[in-house]
């Protein structure tokens, strides 16, 4: 039985004109095929064409070239073909990956163009594959993606895994893995851990990225109120003012803070400790201590100069880390907007009592 690739290129002229035949397993087809498009297509099909041909020639045989390709089914075998055949006729891309061929073959064109060197027909297989991958086919792919060098479609099968487990660990292939391959199971399970290690890694980072955000805007609503003043608190001889600011809720718990530290007289209130650790906070990280009308930033400047020449330099404190950390969230939050990194939250005195119990 003989089929040519006419559907993709053209016609019966570049059929008649073929010099190969691409036989599949066992010899039962023979598909016509042009030397010049399977070379330009695979380094692999190149070298074996010329080989066959040079031995043809010293033979003396004439004739149309064979080139044998085992493995696969005939239909995707003729399918693999047809594919090299879109390529070249400029079909690469979103157009192959759609076609009925990759439908119905994409596995085994997969296997195809790993072992004859086709990068743009992979790259194809494995988009084809991993837009229609399951739960229940997952397990099989990834062990494909494996064998044939594929990074992306081994990508797409990990996050999978990872987003859907538990429905995957009921598939009859994860518990045919289980019986059969003991440490390819071990290996997803540590890749799984692994990933999961990261994902945890990055949200706590996050975490304490938001917490120095929230902080340095707390730092800065602190300098708003004891400079110009803020519906309900300004500095000494002057009147707050009447309209509320841009950062209203923070000024607001701001201020109720403020207003508690001012009036409460208790040594172990949880609040006032609060406000001790926000004013201590500013003067670490105030330029113009001279000029500050924060309360009390040159007390706490005059002693934290004493506490670090006390220790002699030594930075190692999880304050110094702090105000480190604060300093350069207040750079990054003047470069970019504030409500696109992270809303509010609905209570600023909570929350910078909360981030400060967070830190230490």
């Amino acid at each position: 039985m003989c089929e040519g690739p006419r559907a993709f290129c053209g016609g019966a002229d570049d059929v008649a004109g073929h010099d190969v035949d691409v036989v599949t397993t066992g010899g039962r087809r023979k598909i016509p095929a042009h030397s010049s498009v399977l070379a330009s297509a695979s380094p692999v099909l190149a070298s074996i064409i010329e080989r066959r041909m040079q031995k043809d020639r010293e033979s003396g045989k004439t004739g149309r070239a064979v080139v044998r390709i085992r493995g696969v089914t005939d239909d995707a075998a003729a399918a693999f073909v047809r594919l090299l055949y879109a390529g070249r006729c400029g079909g690469e891309g979103q157009a192959v990956e759609e076609s009925e061929d990759m439908e119905k073959h994409a596995m085994q064109a997969l296997v195809l163009a790993h072992a004859y060197q086709v990068p743009w027909l992979k790259r194809c297989c494995e988009g084809a594959i991993g837009a229609r991958l399951t739960a229940d086919s997952v397990v099989d792919v990834l062990q494909l993606a494996a064998l044939c060098d594929a990074p992306r479609l081994h990508l797409r099968c990990t996050r999978l895994l990872a987003k859907e487990f538990k429905a995957v660990e009921r598939t009859e292939a994860w518990r045919f893995l289980q019986e059969n391959d003991p440490w390819q199971e071990l290996d997803i399970l540590q890749r799984l851990h692994d990933a999961d290690l990261r994902r945890r890694r990055w949200r706590r980072k996050r975490a304490e990225q938001r917490v120095y955000v929230e902080l340095s805007e707390a730092m800065d609503c602190l300098a708003h109120i004891c400079t110009e003043g803020c519906t309900e608190v300004g500095p000494a001889g002057r009147a707050p003012a009447a309209s509320p600011c841009s950062r209203y809720a923070t000024c607001r718990g701001l201020q109720l803070l403020i207003r508690h530290f001012s009036q409460c007289h208790r040594k172990s209130c949880a609040r006032c400790q609060r406000m001790w650790q926000l004013l201590r906070l500013h003067s670490a990280l105030c330029d113009r201590p001279d000029q500050c009308n924060t309360p009390l930033c040159t007390r706490f400047k005059t002693k934290e100069q004493e506490r670090v020449a006390a220790k002699a330099g030594d930075d190692d404190d999880k304050w110094v880390l702090l105000v480190k950390k604060v300093k350069a969230a207040s750079v990054f939050s003047s470069l970019a907007s504030r409500s696109s990194r992270c809303p509010p939250p609905p209570s600023a005195e909570h929350k910078c009592g909360i981030s400060l119990r967070r830190l230490g």
